[in-house]
């Protein structure tokens, strides 16, 4: 595939576009970047280049063609499983207290926000159906949003390559909880059925939610600016149960952001809850 050229002009519209939809903040300098994730979508839309992209997107209000860009924009990295400290943390301590406290309502609400292709809530299920057996009978509301349709879709599939389930997940686990179509793994009716997978902008306004007991924010924030972090963070201890616990990814934090969370440092990780 030939190497679409960006002048300075397309990628400071791109760069606005991108601000504009979602928040996402584009440091100069990711010329290969666009050209890796937006090369096939001009070529999909029938468009010779990035400037001739650009061009269809200041011309029209072809809402299509805005939402695969943003789409192909936003596609982060993930794997079952991620960075392992945060899911030993939510196994030996973050669950163990959250089902004792909600013991007499036999009822859990967990968010996982931004979540990509589907690897870090169905890991979250698959820790639950796992080690947490006495859950049998409790109401789980386990809910994974992204912005991104495509891999909504994916996550509901809950198909997986060999590459993919190679990355983070335990042998027991894959055999015990997937199935293998030729080189696909498809994970198990019981752990679909405990998702709920829904489209959600973080930096647009949220729709009603209950109070969470737990929140998985990791790995998103980081591309964001310190006013919209601000803002996620203001709504997020908002939505958070006066007791549940909040987890960033290793490279974020709501210090200098929001000062009405504290951190706990646990296991080579830690969590965030909001101070009393």
């Amino acid at each position: 595939m030939a190497e679409f050229i960006i002048s300075p002009v397309d990628y400071d519209f791109i760069a606005n576009l991108l601000r504009d939809q979602c928040a996402l903040v584009l440091d100069p300098g990711k010329d290969y970047l666009i050209n890796s994730r937006l090369s096939p979508i001009a070529q999909r839309h029938g468009l010779t280049s990035i400037d001739h992209l650009v061009r269809r997107l200041r011309d029209t209000s072809d809402s299509s063609l805005v939402s695969d860009v943003v789409e192909a924009m936003v596609t982060t990295e993930t794997s079952f499983f991620r960075d392992v400290h945060p899911f030993e943390t939510l196994k030996k301590i973050v669950l163990p207290k959250l089902i004792e406290l909600r013991r007499p309502q036999r009822q859990l609400n967990i968010w996982c926000a931004a979540s990509s292709s589907g690897q870090e809530p169905y890991s979250i299920a698959m820790l639950l159906k796992e080690y947490f057996p006495d859950l049998a009978g409790w109401q789980i509301n386990l809910t994974a949003t992204d912005i991104s349709h495509e891999m909504l879709q994916r996550s509901r599939a809950g198909r997986y390559s060999q590459l993919e389930v190679n990355r983070g997940l335990p042998t027991n686990l894959l055999l015990k909880w997937f199935r293998q179509e030729g080189g696909v793994w498809e994970i198990d009716e019981q752990i679909r059925r405990m998702m709920t997978f829904k489209p959600m902008n973080l930096a647009q306004p949220w729709p009603a939610m209950p109070a969470w007991d737990l929140i998985f924010l990791r790995n998103v924030m980081i591309y964001f600016d310190n006013d919209v972090k601000k803002s996620i963070l203001g709504r997020v201890s908002r939505s958070l149960g006066d007791d549940g616990y909040l987890v960033l990814g290793g490279a974020e934090t709501t210090f200098g952001l929001d000062n009405s969370f504290q951190r706990i440092e646990t296991l080579k990780s830690g969590y965030y809850q909001r101070k009393p």
